[in-house]
């Protein structure tokens, strides 16, 4: 795991009727023994994770919860999952969805794929055949249909919808992230368009998503019709005002520096 060896770690989960899943989940990511805090966000479920998360925080030194008062969106949930790790002052952030549609070991992979020349990894579903096992033709067809977009609209190559990402955020600037407005599923391309804007360099992992069997799918017609809206103005505002995502080169944060940019240097070009 070249580039953790003592950095401090945060696994964010966020969670909405996910009740059935997290006593297991909180479970098998401890397990991976990485020394790593976990926080869980609630949106308000009806279903009682709420509660389910609380006693596991009490039993748990380790493990944090912090509740909304209702389903506010995946992406606002990120966002602030994104600025708590600021906050808390962590070096590395993972972040991953409840619902076992991520394996939980495949943490230990992002966290080995990440080096000296990864500012970000992430877990792709393009990069292998048969990573979209028992998926429907109409959730197959929206998910291939905005990956085309995102790769013809905003010149990204990877898979830029998905939750299962690594940020070392010793080397991104939170004022990046300031530049992420979007509150729903159209967080996760939008993020990473800011962070490819930038100079970031990404990093993919080859990883399988099955079919959501537990709790409640995020995405759906609706959800990605207005992704594929944001993906249309991001493209727009990207060709009339370049700068709106942009905050100049990448700024190179020396180890243990904390959250404050140091110096500006332009980084290498994205890896794959």
């Amino acid at each position: 795991m070249t580039g953790t060896a003592g950095a401090r770690l945060l696994l964010f989960v966020p969670t909405y009727n996910e009740n059935g899943n997290v006593g297991r989940l909180c479970a098998e990511l401890r397990a991976l023994e990485l020394g790593a805090d976990l926080l869980f966000m609630d949106d308000g479920s009806p279903d009682g994770t709420g509660d389910t998360l609380d006693a596991l925080a009490r039993r748990h030194p380790d493990v944090e919860v912090t509740h909304r008062k209702s389903k506010l969106g995946i992406g606002s949930a990120h966002r602030e999952g994104v600025a708590y790790a600021y906050d808390s002052g962590y070096d590395i952030l993972v972040t991953l969805d409840a619902d076992f549609s991520h394996n939980p070991r495949d943490v230990l992979r992002l966290l080995d794929a990440h080096g000296e020349d990864a500012d970000v990894v992430i877990g792709s579903r393009y990069l292998q055949r048969g990573s979209l096992p028992g998926w429907s033709p109409h959730r197959r067809f929206l998910t291939l249909f905005g990956h085309f977009l995102t790769r013809m609209l905003l010149g990204m190559p990877y898979d830029a919808s998905g939750a299962l990402r690594l940020y070392d955020l010793r080397r991104l600037p939170r004022e990046l992230f300031d530049l992420v407005t979007a509150d729903s599923y159209s967080f996760f391309f939008e993020s990473l368009f800011v962070l490819h804007q930038n100079g970031c360099r990404v990093r993919e992992i080859p990883i399988a998503l099955p079919a959501r069997v537990y709790g409640n799918s995020k995405l759906t017609f609706r959800e990605a019709s207005r992704s594929g809206r944001v993906l249309l103005e991001l493209f727009l505002a990207n060709l009339s005002s370049p700068e709106r995502f942009r905050r100049g080169p990448l700024i190179e944060l020396p180890p243990g520096s904390g959250r404050s940019p140091a110096s500006a240097t332009a980084r290498s070009s994205p890896a794959r």
